[in-house]
């Protein structure tokens, strides 16, 4: 009995030297319990969230219209880029220049006005030389429309003419004629500035034609394209008081009327001429 005691101390000693020189790591120390009192420590949202969120931005709330605008500007910028780039580029204004064409029109006075009233349409043209004694034009005008009423051809003519022809279509033509037709178009004109004697007759004096002072005019054209003509009309129930009308009216404004019933150089238009006389105007 003693001897098994002795053989159990002496291997209970045995192992203590052991454990102390052994190269085995040492036994774990056990991990210190948490206090049984917990201690909360409240933290808001705005803490926890990240300062600039990494998530896909949704459809719905502020962010996504926020979003939805900078996307939308830069389709929209790209998309004008795009319709930049295909589009037309407009070509390059080239000098002015004028056609043949062109310059014919204008030649023509369709573009101006002339004698200082916007009214009077043509232009002004070069001194006319005499042909004969008493001839000649200075200072004229080439007539195409007056107060919106039409030429059939241009008028050569002084500015007092082509005034007293304005004011006798406002005063006399448009009053007479109405709504008739759909109302006036133009003036059949069949004489104007020509270097001749009158009623081109030998010996003569010099017409005013020859001065630039006279035009002589065969029908009002309407717009429905039916014509008042003088030969036909002066003494017809459905043109003649109309066309007496003009005559009369014309009376005034020209120094000299005269129609049908002047003489038989006159049967198929009116002669209007701004010849001044001591007695008056001479209208037949």
């Amino acid at each position: 009995m003693k001897r098994l005691a002795v053989a159990c101390f002496l291997l209970a000693a045995s192992a203590e030297a052991n454990t102390a020189t052994s190269q085995r790591p040492m036994p774990r120390t056990a991990i210190a319990t948490a206090p049984a009192r917990a201690v909360i420590v409240e933290v808001s949202d705005s803490q926890l969230a990240p300062r600039r969120s990494v998530r896909p931005v949704g459809r719905r709330g502020g962010a996504t219209a926020a979003a939805t605008t900078r996307t939308g500007a830069r389709s929209n910028t790209f998309g004008q880029q795009l319709k930049q780039a295909f589009q037309k580029k407009p070509k390059p204004a080239r000098a002015a220049t004028v056609a043949p064409k062109a310059s014919k029109r204008i030649a023509k006075g369709l573009q101006g006005s002339v004698c200082g009233d916007p009214s009077i349409r043509g232009e002004k043209i070069s001194r006319i030389p005499a042909k004969m004694n008493g001839c000649g034009l200075s200072n004229g005008v080439k007539v195409t429309a007056v107060s919106g009423v039409a030429l059939t051809q241009h008028a050569k003519i002084d500015c007092n003419t082509a005034k007293a022809l304005k004011t006798w279509v406002d005063n006399g033509v448009k009053p007479a004629v109405g709504r008739r037709g759909g109302g006036v178009k133009s003036l059949r004109v069949v004489a104007h500035y020509a270097c001749r004697t009158r009623n081109n007759k030998k010996g003569a004096k010099v017409s005013e034609h020859g001065r630039g002072r006279a035009l002589d005019i065969a029908a009002i054209n309407l717009k429905d394209g039916s014509s008042m003509t003088v030969l036909k009309g002066w003494r017809s129930a459905k043109n003649g008081p109309v066309l007496k009308k003009m005559h009369k009216a014309a009376c005034g404004p020209f120094g000299t009327v005269l129609g049908p019933n002047a003489n038989r150089y006159h049967q198929d238009h009116f002669h209007f001429d701004t010849a001044r006389y001591r007695s008056g105007t001479y209208c037949r």
